[in-house]
């Protein structure tokens, strides 16, 4: 499966796609908003998980690579996680610091969700932002969600307590 933009591909992530994972779950620029940096052996185990085929409600994680058409430099990752919530995906992405400010995670998560709702029967999709990771909440907000509920001191990155943003895009409204 291959998604294309005017600018990115997006492919399904593979086993050779190991130190683009690894790079993106150690950069303290990536993480520094979403997560406290993790073992090796726990970034291993979650891309091992990503490797796994995917279905809708399979409490399985999609992940697909993105990359710069032109060029073929790997950018970041998109996809989908398991959600707490029945018909509901959770959507992330990672991109690397030097492809920051260019707008490819817009451009990437608008074709990776226009694809998924073409493809799949999905009711909603969820994002969950920490507190001041302001670039990620342009990015849902630019392609449709909607900010539902803040979760005051609810996660904790660097010994710090975080509110979290909770997004919602509700895919009846638009295909």
């Amino acid at each position: 499966m291959i998604l294309t933009t005017a600018r990115l591909t997006l492919r399904l992530l593979t086993a050779d796609d190991w130190p683009l994972f690894f790079a993106l779950h150690n950069d303290s620029q990536v993480i520094e908003k979403c997560f406290d940096k993790p073992s090796e052996a726990q970034i291993r185990a979650k891309f091992n998980e990503r490797l796994k085929p995917w279905q809708p409600n399979s409490n399985q994680p999609l992940c697909m690579v993105i990359s710069e058409s032109g060029s073929g430099k790997q950018v970041g990752v998109t996809g989908f996680t398991a959600s707490q919530l029945a018909d509901t995906q959770e959507v992330g992405y990672l991109l690397l610091p030097e492809f920051y400010s260019r707008g490819y995670a817009t451009e990437s998560l608008d074709a990776f969700l226009t694809w998924a709702r073409g493809e799949f029967n999905l009711q909603l999709i969820k994002a969950v932002v920490s507190a001041g990771n302001i670039g990620s909440e342009k990015v849902l907000a630019k392609c449709g969600f909607k900010l539902v509920r803040v979760e005051p001191l609810a996660y904790e990155i660097g010994g710090v307590l975080m509110d979290d943003h909770h997004y919602l895009l509700d895919c009846t409204d638009k295909i």
